[in-house]
């Protein structure tokens, strides 16, 4: 009992100076790895605001594998992958966040949006769907309902887009017209069906859903006049002048088609003539002029062409001085020909329309942009006009 009682009071001693030291060491470690993860968290961030990425990826991977807990190094990380379209280690990064089971509610949140976002950027669109549905009533929603239209455009799954647009009515901004677009297309679909009928209930659905908008009126009057009601195509039109005046020069074309046949020249012509007068406009100007040789006679080729010099008195058209020009003889008229050509070359684009989101140009108006997918963005006038 002494032998071992005095060992023990010998080792005691030596077990305190061994702890001592062993606590010295993990402190000194324990700082070590406190101040590398700053560090290379830091650099990181330096990296990026200098716009070197690759650098930037590397030492947050660094500060990472410092600091495996930290939840904002793996968002920044996962977002610089997003960004230099390395998709496939985005996902990984935000599904190990989702996977860790010391992530708090609105950190859960925050990394489902950037995966489905992740997703979304790579073109995996069912996934991304799935991604953004889980983050309805977070403070994600009304972000993830955006892509999610913008997921159903794309697809075209017109009743699914129609069904979030109404969710975001009023909460993200007017929603209607954007839903009127979509009823448009669901009757696209119905004519291709052969449903006139069916196709007509939806035009007249979308026009009651965005009263002021062009397209759903114009739809309508373009199928009556296809079935041969122009006195309906015609009360459509002279409605739209009246109730969204600025939509006219697209519509006019097809209200100069439609008075013709129902007799009613002159009224239509009037309206297009009060219209121009107020904004003189290049596809006014030419319905006006079909409207002025209907009913002129055949060897009478200046009926109405007094309307080009008239826009030229107000504007400097190189489009209203070209087709003035077609109809006028001149003193070497065998050069009139190519003079003409070229004339119309020069003004072709001109005649285009362009999106004021994107800038993308079209010979003909779209309701939606085929390059950057907006709606609405085409001005009702051409490119010379603007």
């Amino acid at each position: 009992m002494e032998f071992d009682l005095v060992w023990l009071l010998l080792g005691l001693p030596g077990a305190f100076v061994l702890g001592w030291l062993a606590s010295r060491l993990d402190l000194r470690q324990w700082r070590a790895e406190n101040r590398r993860a700053p560090k290379a968290y830091f650099k990181g961030l330096n990296y990026l605001l200098n716009e070197q990425q690759d650098q930037a990826i590397d030492a947050f991977i660094e500060a990472v594998q410092n600091d495996p807990d930290t939840s904002e190094l793996h968002f920044a990380l996962g977002n610089l992958f997003r960004r230099r379209g390395e998709y496939d280690r985005a996902v990984r990064v935000h599904e190990h966040l989702l996977s860790r089971g010391d992530l708090g509610p609105k950190d859960r949140d925050r990394a489902q949006h950037a995966l489905a976002l992740d997703f979304l950027k790579a073109g995996l669109l069912d996934r991304a769907e799935e991604a953004l549905a889980h983050l309805e009533g977070t403070e994600f929603e009304n972000p993830a309902r955006l892509a999610r239209l913008a997921i159903y455009e794309r697809s075209r799954d017109w009743p699914q887009a129609a069904a979030v647009a109404r969710k975001l009515d009023g909460v993200q901004g007017d929603f209607s017209q954007r839903q009127a677009h979509y009823l448009c297309e669901q009757a696209h679909e119905r004519l291709a069906r052969q449903d006139s009928e069916g196709a007509l209930a939806l035009f007249a659905q979308a026009q009651a859903i965005a009263p002021q908008a062009a397209r759903p009126r114009m739809e309508q009057a373009r199928l009556h006049l296809q079935q041969g009601r122009c006195d309906a195509a015609y009360a459509i039109l002279a409605a739209l002048a009246r109730e969204a005046p600025m939509a006219l020069p697209l519509a006019a074309p097809l209200l100069a088609q439609a008075a013709r046949p129902c007799g009613k020249v002159a009224e239509a012509q009037a309206l297009l003539e009060a219209h121009y007068a107020q904004a003189p406009s290049l596809d006014v100007l030419g319905a006006i002029v079909t409207l002025s040789q209907y009913g002129a006679p055949a060897d009478d080729t200046q009926a109405g062409r007094h309307w080009y010099l008239r826009h030229l008195q107000q504007e400097p058209s190189l489009v209203a001085a070209a087709q003035w020009l077609a109809g006028e003889r001149l003193e070497h008229e065998q050069h009139h020909p190519q003079i003409q050509r070229a004339l119309e070359h020069a003004t072709q684009p001109l005649l285009r329309y362009r999106c004021a989101a994107c800038g993308f140009e079209a010979r003909q108006h779209f309701w939606q942009c085929p390059g950057c997918q907006s709606w609405d963005s085409y001005p009702p006038r051409r490119i010379e006009e603007l």
